[in-house]
């Protein structure tokens, strides 16, 4: 006889004997506390499951005691969703990431209203609506927009081909943006109707530049929005023609834009190597890389607080090639892609999901950005690239320029 079946029999043996109960009511009430513990310990495990394991699930509860207590001890009345708000914006906050938080259903309502006028190039605020694509709220009068045909009510569902139904909020503008300078096509409605969009019309290079009094080509990059590479390569290769020896590349006040234009502009620049990765929280990586084609000139980047981004990315891979001397203040690091993230409360979490690493994979918003070799602070902060052709000798001094950094680049190429 195996040693549980004895077991079995001898509780069954002492139940009889002490408590006198019948053999069959033994059996059933045997039944019933292996239902009643089977549910028990199912029930604990869903729990546990529901909210990701053990540790969460403590984490939940420690957050509901807190909750009790106050309920129960604190002197003045409750905001019960003002303090819901608070401990999950301080979730997000605990992250220790300066460029993901948390939306309450008011905040993430304007921050949704308020996101629609990135597409103001093209003349249309649109949402995300339920069944994926994207809803036209609002057109301006004579935008490219409504001189194609769009009005508010349509659901846009493509662009150029590509199905926008499972994109977020964040892709389809990257998508958008990178078109604001041609002609593309959007896919209209739940059939094949398509409307074509021109935007050729309204582009505004993000491009200046100029041939300094030293024979340096100065080339001001405003931002790396869709059509910003070429228009930079043309610029360099005016000036080359014009006689240019040396470059600065101004990119103080640059908020970013689209890695392609970045990829593009490197590219001609630099020669073959690897010039950044994306990496997502997995570990996938996705490498740019560029050919063996380079510009080979003496060449200044000037950087400052407000160069952002995929600007970032550009000043930071040009020093790491050793291509261009960095100079003007330490940029914020905000090289860190976000996501919005909608919660089932009408909430939602702005998210870092991605990074930006250089060549031999510095993260550049865990390293605090972008540090240039030569730190120099302008007095006037609004002087930046106003010399508008560099007077004085060809020492590179200016008597009519405050702009001590583009001052010190221009003597340090001469």
């Amino acid at each position: 006889m195996s040693l549980g079946r004895r077991l079995l029999n001898a509780i069954l043996r002492f139940f009889v004997a002490v408590a006198n109960i019948p053999i069959r009511f033994i059996y059933v009430l045997i039944a019933l506390l292996l239902v009643f513990g089977g549910t028990y310990f199912h029930t604990q495990r869903t729990m546990y499951d529901n909210v990701g394991g053990k540790s969460d699930y403590n984490e939940a509860m420690r957050y509901i005691e807190i909750k009790n207590v106050v309920d129960e001890e604190f002197i003045d009345q409750v905001d019960r969703s003002a303090m819901g708000d608070s401990a999950a914006a301080a979730m997000i906050s605990g992250l220790g990431d300066k460029w993901s938080y948390y939306m309450s259903p008011n905040e993430y309502k304007a921050y949704q209203l308020s996101s629609t006028g990135e597409y103001t190039g093209i003349g249309m605020a649109i949402l995300k609506e339920d069944g994926g694509g994207f809803e036209v709220i609002s057109i301006n009068m004579d935008s490219p927009a409504a001189l194609a045909g769009l009005t508010a009510g349509m659901v846009i569902t493509s662009v150029d081909g590509i199905d926008l139904r499972d994109k977020t909020l964040d892709e389809a503008r990257k998508l958008i943006r990178s078109r604001l300078n041609t002609k593309f096509t959007l896919g209209v409605g739940r059939g094949k109707d398509e409307i074509e969009v021109d935007c050729t019309g309204i582009y505004q290079s993000s491009v200046k530049y100029r041939l300094e009094k030293t024979m340096a080509g100065y080339v001001q990059i405003l931002n790396f929005e869709a059509g910003t590479a070429q228009d930079a390569i043309d610029a360099i290769e005016e000036l080359l023609n014009q006689g240019a020896i040396a470059l600065v590349v101004d990119l103080r006040g640059n908020p970013g834009g689209l890695d392609t234009e970045v990829a593009d502009f490197l590219n001609y620049l630099l020669p073959s190597g690897t010039l950044f990765v994306r990496r997502d929280k997995d570990g996938h990586e996705d490498i740019t890389t560029s050919d063996g084609m380079c510009i080979q000139l003496p060449m200044v980047v000037l950087i400052n607080g407000d160069t952002y981004a995929e600007a970032e990315v550009c000043a930071a891979v040009l020093k790491e090639f050793q291509w261009a001397t960095i100079l003007g203040e330490p940029t914020t690091g905000k090289t860190r892609t976000q996501e919005t993230i909608a919660l089932s409360d009408g909430s939602a979490i702005r998210l870092s999901t991605g990074t930006y690493l250089t060549g031999s994979r510095v993260d550049i918003s865990a390293a605090g950005g972008v540090t240039p070799e030569y730190i120099i602070h302008n007095a006037d902060p609004n002087s930046a690239g106003t010399t508008a052709g560099t007077t004085g000798e060809s020492t590179g001094t200016g008597a009519t320029s405050t702009d001590e950094q583009l001052m010190n680049a221009l003597k340090m190429l001469s």
